[in-house]
């Protein structure tokens, strides 16, 4: 099974979920920039999330360049994961409709958290399905970024009951470390 289907597919549904959120902004109803302010909030949590999004579809991207071949595991570890960043529009809309109050963030928090689960399950069952000689296996050998990730993850959910803007902090740093593309795969390829 060739691995274009997946990658269109997916490119899609992350297209979906973008567009989704940018549709929840509105338009403001004065022309001043003061009528601006009240979606203020709404904006910033878009901006957040488009950026996420952005983050899982160039790694996505990056990630099965390092791929041969796709089964049947592949495609649910996938749907695992696009089914949970389809859950972002929702989240991203509560957080920016309350002004990131602390359960809409502890709740954006764990939408987050699953993805970054479901990915790192999407990476193991590609190991697994290509064996012992995979590329990805090669390049990933350390899960330093992800399990680091889960970490930030777990520490801002627990402080966005407490703290919502230092459990943003947090989900922020986790974004920052994604931003540039996965060296490690980057690396492989061109050594192969």
């Amino acid at each position: 099974m060739t691995k274009g289907r997946l990658e269109a597919f997916s490119d899609g549904v992350l297209a979906i979920i973008i567009t989704i959120m940018v549709l929840e902004l509105k338009v403001p109803e004065g022309s001043n920039w003061t009528s601006l302010k009240p979606l203020l909030p709404k904006f910033l949590a878009y901006i957040f999330s488009f950026i996420y999004v952005g983050i899982y579809w160039n790694n996505h991207h990056h990630l099965f360049q390092a791929v041969k071949k796709v089964n049947g595991g592949i495609l649910w570890a996938n749907l695992h994961l696009l089914f949970w960043l389809s859950l972002m529009p929702i989240a991203t809309e509560w957080i920016g409709t309350t002004g990131f109050a602390k359960n809409p963030v502890a709740t954006y928090g764990i939408g987050l958290i699953m993805s970054a689960i479901a990915y790192t399950i999407l990476e193991n069952v590609i190991i697994r399905c290509e064996g012992e000689n995979s590329r990805l296996k090669e390049a990933i050998h350390s899960k330093y970024k992800e399990y680091i990730s889960i970490i930030f993850y777990v520490l801002g959910i627990a402080t966005s009951f407490f703290y919502p803007y230092i459990a943003i902090g947090f989900y922020y740093i986790v974004a920052l470390i994604w931003l540039i593309p996965d060296k490690r795969i980057e690396k492989s390829l061109k050594e192969n």
